[in-house]
């Protein structure tokens, strides 16, 4: 409960390139990285930058390594605590460009 009275959502710890953030319990690992500002979920073999595009699992695009589980699609894989997050991408962010 917040010092106004309003319930506080549940929270978990998970590590984004190996940064820890705490992110809403129960939102999808993609929501969890765009909330944190992450841009490029992973870089494909011609260079070019990737992320979520339909979110819901069709398009591949959102894949990163959950859990030393390489190509898990970000937009289906509810975060849990102490979830460790590789996108292949590190330091790129929102409004950066590679």
């Amino acid at each position: 409960m917040s010092s106004s009275g309003v319930p506080v959502p549940p929270s978990v710890t998970i590590h984004i390139d190996e940064r820890a953030v705490r992110v809403p319990a129960g939102i999808s690992v993609a929501a969890a990285l765009i909330q944190q500002d992450v841009a490029a979920f992973r870089v494909s073999a011609g260079g070019d930058t990737r992320g979520p595009l339909c979110g819901m699992g069709t398009c591949y695009e959102c894949r990163v390594t959950i859990d030393g589980v390489a190509h898990r699609r970000a937009c289906l894989i509810p975060v849990t605590e102490g979830m460790q997050v590789a996108t292949g991408a590190t330091g790129i962010v929102a409004g950066s460009r590679p």
